[in-house]
């Protein structure tokens, strides 16, 4: 008998009906020689620490670091959890082989990998691998299984991620919490730090700091109109300086110029291309649906996981945005099957697949089609099911997929840039001569813009790139090299604008740069090995915070309420609040699952990190809560520490 474990029971379903175990028994699918049954997501979990001593039960500093010698698991969950896993443990019993149909990722691997322990599997494991849940991808997934030894690397870069995760937040989530946090007993508030959970918060509330203690300046920006057409003024600057920064030295710019013609001194015309915007990876999609339609995070992770069981959409939780080149010669497949609800297919329809060269071949970009930059799964594209009965925002999420897929074969959008440099001698000494200019854009070709054909903010997706410099967008006059004419000069006043608040899609692009602000695409995607969580688990992560009650959601705005901003000012280590050095965690994982980086070397810096955190918050005495008043906090002097109250009357003191 062989048993086939899925991550949950609808997929389970799908398995079974493939397979052809027809017959459904309490917590499985039986027939065909096969046995199909299910987890309900973490069915394990690693022990409690008063699990594994009784001297880990109380919140004492001295039972500090916590590290166990061994790491062991347990069912997790309710009754309804126990009794599956019994089912499971059950049928391992009596197979003769284990096919994992888990979730095909890092933490699927974890979960089913932790069930087979706990459950005695002693018989041989194959790992079913797959992008998507239609019929054709699970068949041919049964005739490629894999043995489970070629995901090993994966699963140890699981484990040692639940492991960090342990170590260091129950050790600081304790250590803080005994030392800093108010109130004693029942009352006493727990500060729940966590390996990205902090760092991400305290990106919120640095971003938060900023704009509190930013302070607006007045500026002005020289401008002229000449053939109905605005120019601006290039005025030499410092960096962070503006060139006009008072009102009188601006109307004397002006007097100084508006007597003297404006003078075309350049036009230069370049034709260039946009490509299209690039296919979604899981955090580009939570950024888009938060953009278009307020969508948390961790709601779109919902909606695209249901497309992907409802075997609408190819695997989730990927960080690429790329398809392999095996790939290509099914897209004419995929695009009929969409056909019907998308119009926009129809000049696709036909196209042979054949390498996207000579007329009638479907287009083949490099920004699409790269081996190299995909490893277990590619970008989130439509698998060519009928997407039938999808709930109003699931339709949504899948038309922005199908959408950028379709995009992705259309030709390159052809645009004429232009830019018209002038000239206007001055009578102000300081400034003998002012350049000025201006830039257009016209359209020449639509190409994959037809696609998005009347949604503006789809037009101007991010992915959109410009190869050939930058236009405003707008047609302009037909300049001629040194034409001149008269021309009205103008000041507009302008206030530096503070940093804007965190949005959910800018903090989870934050986490990907690991803090960094990154516009470019191509740096975005170099840089997201040292991002901190993954694109799996940053929406469950920001909700945490929202659970925490460590920020808050104003409009569409993250702030940090005054228990975030609170406990990242208690946090000393810098390791527990720095997104870069958590991302460089994060790479380390990679390493690991590419074999560049053992386990032990990870888990021996886990324990010294941890030990590290626990030594300085016990060696630390700032913050503390008084031990005389219990109201004030202990604040360093330059001689002794004192109680924050001494104004008070508060009598403690220690010379150090």
């Amino acid at each position: 008998m062989i048993v086939c474990v899925a991550e949950k029971p609808s997929v389970g379903q799908y398995i079974a009906k493939v397979l052809g175990a027809n017959q459904r028994r309490d917590g499985y699918f039986e027939g065909n020689g096969y046995c199909v049954t299910w987890t309900f997501g973490h069915l394990c979990a690693l022990l409690e620490p008063q699990e594994y001593t009784d001297q880990w039960k109380g919140w004492n500093l001295s039972s500090l670091p916590m590290i166990p010698q061994r790491f062991s698991i347990k069912v997790s969950g309710d009754e309804g959890v126990h009794k599956q896993f019994n089912v499971i443990k059950s049928l391992i019993a009596q197979a003769d082989e284990v096919i994992n149909c888990g979730d095909a990722g890092q933490e699927g691997e974890l979960i089913q990998r932790w069930v087979y322990q706990k459950a005695g599997c002693k018989v041989p494991v194959k790992r079913l691998w797959v992008s998507s849940l239609t019929g054709e991808a699970i068949a041919e997934g049964f005739r490629q299984l894999k043995d489970q030894s070629d995901y090993q690397r994966l699963y140890e870069a699981g484990l040692m991620r639940a492991i960090g995760d342990w170590l260091l937040g129950m050790n600081a989530t304790r250590a803080y919490t005994i030392r800093y946090a108010r109130g004693t007993g029942k009352d006493r508030q727990v500060l729940s730090i966590g390996r990205v959970q902090t760092p991400t918060l305290a990106l919120v509330v640095k971003r938060q700091a900023e704009i509190e203690r930013f302070v607006p300046k007045t500026y002005w920006e020289l401008k002229t109109t000449y053939r109905d057409t605005l120019f601006s003024a290039q005025l030499p600057v410092e960096e962070d300086e503006y060139a006009i920064t008072s009102l009188e030295q601006g109307e004397k710019l002006v007097a100084a110029i508006k007597d003297n013609p404006l003078c075309i001194t350049s036009v230069e015309k370049k034709k260039g291309t946009e490509s299209a915007p690039k296919l979604f990876d899981l955090t580009s999609l939570q950024v888009e649906c938060n953009k278009k339609f307020s969508f948390s995070a961790d709601q779109t992770l919902k909606l695209i996981q249901s497309l992907y069981e409802k075997r609408v959409t190819t695997y989730p939780r990927v960080d690429t945005t790329y398809l392999p080149d095996d790939l290509y010669p099914k897209v004419p497949a995929t695009l009929q099957g969409i056909k019907d609800y998308f119009p926009q297919t129809a000049p696709l329809l036909g196209l042979k697949a054949d390498g996207g060269k000579g007329e009638g071949s479907l287009r083949k970009s490099k920004k699409v089609f790269d081996n190299k930059k995909v490893t277990d799964h590619h970008a989130i594209i439509p698998t060519g099911q009928r997407p039938d009965n999808l709930t109003n925002e699931e339709r949504k999420v899948f038309d922005l997929v199908a959408l950028r897929f379709i995009a992705a074969f259309y030709p390159d959008c052809e645009v004429s840039n232009t830019t018209v440099l002038a000239e206007v001698e001055s009578a102000d000494k300081e400034w003998q001569k002012v350049d000025f200019k201006v830039t257009g854009r016209q359209v020449q070709k639509a190409g994959w813009r037809e696609v998005f054909a009347g949604d503006k903010q789809a037009e101007d997706a991010e992915g959109a790139e410009n190869s050939e410099g930058e236009g405003t967008g707008k047609s302009l006059p037909a300049f001629v090299k040194g034409e001149s004419g008269a021309h009205v000069p103008q000041l507009q006043e302008k206030t530096t604008m503070p940093p804007k608040y965190y949005t959910e899609a800018t903090l989870l692009r934050a986490m990907e740069t690991a803090g960094k602000t990154v516009d470019d695409e191509e740096l975005r995607d170099a840089m997201k090995e040292n991002g901190i969580g993954r694109p799996s688990t940053r929406a469950a992560i920001i909700e945490k915070l929202y659970q925490r009650k460590y920020i808050v959601k104003q409009g569409k705005s993250l702030r940090a309420t005054d228990v975030g901003v609170e406990l990242i000012h208690t946090i000393i280590s810098p390791l527990l609040k720095s997104a870069e050095l958590t991302g460089r965690w994060e790479k380390k994982l990679r390493e690991i699952e590419r074999g560049e980086y053992t386990a032990q070397q990870f888990l021996d810096e886990l324990k010294q990190m941890t030990g590290e955190v626990v030594k300085e918050v016990k060696t630390n005495k700032a913050g503390m809560l008084c031990p005389v008043c219990r109201k004030g906090v202990i604040i360093r002097g330059r001689t002794r520490y004192g109680c924050s109250r001494w104004r008070e009357g508060c009598t403690y003191a220690e010379a150090f």
